[in-house]
């Protein structure tokens, strides 16, 4: 498969963009960094002492910085919600790039691991120099009280060395803990060690306070290099001649100048706090904004159980405004009470009712519990609308927040292909067609779901029927391309009730053949820009990206936007 530099660029462009934009600033910071403590002046006689490994050390630690500031950024959800409203961010393209917010998260992450491992291995060389090198002329520029000192013992007695290995262990245990296996598999662990964030900037600031390194303060009064006063009359006897190899050679310039005083040090003011406190504060403060927002109470109105182990949770939230496509994070202290999971709205609140829900999926251990908290009786009950006598678990909700399924409306054609329980994003989407389609820029929409089993259909086969039925009254059958795919061969006599006639002739066995569905709507819509949203497994994901990437017929442009929760 081939690609399309048009394609390419409309998904690719602005990510890779930002990439080299990242990537450049932080190794111009490094090589500065770098070339100052390698060549500064007033760096000459701890470089003289510690070599490479000072340089390596200090040009690591500024890079780390830099990504310790920007790591912060994409984790303000609320932040990145409100720009990413229409008004205060017209272009789709600025848009678009917002919803990379986690990947760039994830790439800091990773920087940060990897310069990590750079600096505290720069940093043992450099403790290993200080007790093998130790200055007798400069006794105020060592860390070591002594030649010979043991290495281990000034790392568990400096507060660097100690706070050093602290944030090597935290940041171990987050990085192991976010790997894909861990975040599926124990979501629980993944969410506590991640929260250790908050002692890794603690004890970030009380590393930069040792001053293990130090700079030289009077470089004019003691140039580097110089010859102290009371050796000037001790020189002149040996110098300005010395006998190299049979030739005698002048005096070097440097040695020919004379200290005026001697050399003092002291280290520097430390500058991580400047990188991080901005980045902090602004993280802090929206922290304790939805902290503020989510205690707000919500009712449970009503919960449903629909197929395949999947609960509707209706709710009801003072004030609580969302967009189509948002997603809330739930918290339920009866199972966990600093656990928060993300859940797509699966309808908003409108003019006509302010309740909004979503649908669970029964995956984990925590969905497991909140389910039997909702439907203690959930084999033997299919509908428990709430009454007086039913008491529900307290819930929290925090959000809603932004995500790519928002730009459904703002393409005039858009494909949408969900993966079983990935319909969600989408769901609320047609309730809102179901609304009113007609005030949305959106002119068709090509709604492709899979599913492993029938009764997964049930979950929103109403409504897809009752939107089918009113572009049809309307005289718009053409607005909305339903197909539904069953991946195992199964009976379909379960959608040929009367209700569900419309979704029967739209039911196919197998998996959609997504290059032949480009290639149609490519046909039809020549010369225009086509929304592709994605809420699927890795797999359908790869294949629509890719196709995305390289179609280049008939002038049209698919744009790539996948779902995914930061």
């Amino acid at each position: 498969m081939g690609l399309s530099l048009r394609s390419w660029i409309a998904n690719e462009g602005g990510k890779h963009c930002i990439l080299i934009t990242w990537l450049s600033v932080s190794a111009w910071i490094f090589w500065r960094t770098f070339i100052l403590y390698c060549s500064g002046a007033e760096y000459h006689y701890l470089h003289k002492m510690l070599g490479l490994g000072l340089c390596i050390s200090r040009a690591s630690a500024t890079v780390l910085n830099l990504n310790c500031s920007l790591v912060l950024l994409p984790m303000c959800r609320s932040i990145l919600t409100v720009l990413r409203g229409t008004r205060q961010v017209s272009s789709k393209k600025a848009r678009r790039l917002l919803d990379k917010s986690k990947t760039f998260h994830v790439t800091c992450g990773v920087a940060i691991c990897v310069f990590s491992v750079v600096h505290v291995g720069a940093h043992l060389v450099n403790v290993v120099s200080f007790s093998v090198r130790y200055s007798d002329e400069f006794p105020a520029l060592n860390v070591a009280h002594y030649r010979g000192q043991d290495p281990h013992l000034l790392i568990l007695t400096t507060v660097p060395g100690i706070t050093g290995v602290l944030l090597v262990l935290v940041l171990f245990l987050m990085f192991t803990a976010s790997s894909h296996s861990v975040r599926v598999g124990n979501y629980e662990i993944f969410w506590y060690t991640h929260n250790l964030f908050i002692l890794f900037y603690v004890v970030l600031l009380m590393h930069v306070v040792g001053g293990a390194l130090k700079y030289q303060t009077n470089v004019d009064a003691h140039p580097p290099g110089c010859i102290p006063a009371n050796q000037t009359r001790a020189h002149s006897d040996t110098w300005p001649n010395q006998e190299v190899d049979g030739e005698l050679v002048a005096e070097s310039r440097e040695m020919s100048l004379v200290c005026k005083e001697d050399a003092h040090f002291q280290p520097h003011f430390p500058q991580t706090w400047l990188w991080v406190l901005g980045p902090l504060c602004l993280y802090c403060g929206e922290r304790l904004y939805r902290y503020i927002r989510c205690n707000a109470s919500v009712t449970i109105v009503s919960v449903v159980r629909h197929p395949c182990d999947v609960i509707e949770v209706r709710m009801l939230k003072n004030s609580f405004k969302a967009r189509p496509g948002q997603y809330v994070l739930l918290n339920c202290p009866s199972v966990s009470s600093f656990e928060n999971h993300a859940f797509t709205l699966t309808s908003c609140p409108t003019e006509n009712k302010e309740t909004f829900g979503i649908h669970v999926r029964v995956v984990g251990d925590w969905t497991a519990c909140f389910s039997e908290l909702l439907l203690p009786d959930l084999e033997h009950s299919e509908i428990l609308p709430m009454t007086n006598q039913r008491r529900y678990p307290k819930l929290y909700v925090d959000g809603p927040f932004g995500s790519p399924s928002e730009e459904v409306f703002n393409y005039e054609v858009s494909v949408c292909v969900a993966g079983g329980i990935g319909v969600t994003p989408f769901a609320c989407i047609m309730h809102a067609l179901l609304d009113e389609w007609r005030r949305y820029k959106l002119q068709r929409l090509y709604f492709v779901w899979v599913c492993r089993e029938l009764n997964s259909f049930y979950w929103f086969a109403e409504l897809l029927c009752g939107l089918h039925r009113k572009l049809w009254e309307q005289n718009r059958p053409d607005y909305l391309n339903i197909r539904l795919y069953l991946t195992t061969a199964q009976e379909l006599q379960n959608l040929t009730d009367e209700k569900y006639r419309p979704l029967h002739s739209r039911l196919l066995i197998g998996r959609p053949k997504l290059k032949l569905l480009f290639e149609e709507i490519g046909r039809s819509n020549q010369h225009k820009k086509v929304g592709v949203f994605c809420c699927a497994p890795k797999g359908v994901s790869r294949e629509l990206h890719k196709l995305c990437n390289s179609f280049s017929a008939s002038g049209t442009v698919f744009e790539y936007n996948k779902e995914s929760f930061s």
